[in-house]
């Protein structure tokens, strides 16, 4: 069996990080779009539910801290995008489920 990427063991952690409006993880709610970690470094692409998202600090804070707990993690880069711009569709199929889209 392979072991995990640094990447998914980030992307795992992740799941920690729960938005407080909607009481649902990050990684489940297609707000994480990109993790890459080279040298020690993650570098974490994502996005919020809204441009005005009132938990939007709460929520990157988060997922610095989350992430720079995972061995092997020195530095967290986080980078809030708005494109493209989030959307439900971007849901896991258990996000969906959880919120009746499914």
């Amino acid at each position: 069996m392979e072991e995990p990427s640094l990447e998914d063991e980030v992307r795992e952690a992740l799941r920690d990080v729960i938005d407080p409006e909607l009481g649902y993880n990050v990684v489940d709610l297609g707000l994480v779009y990109g993790i890459h970690v080279e040298d020690g470094r993650a570098e974490i692409v994502m996005t919020m539910t809204t441009p005005g998202c009132p938990a939007a600090g709460y929520i990157e804070g988060g997922v610095r801290e989350r992430a720079s707990q995972v061995p092997g993690i020195r530095e967290v880069d986080v980078a809030v995008v708005w494109v493209p711009p989030w959307d439900p569709s971007m849901m896991s199929d258990e996000a969906k489920r959880f919120f009746g889209f499914l």
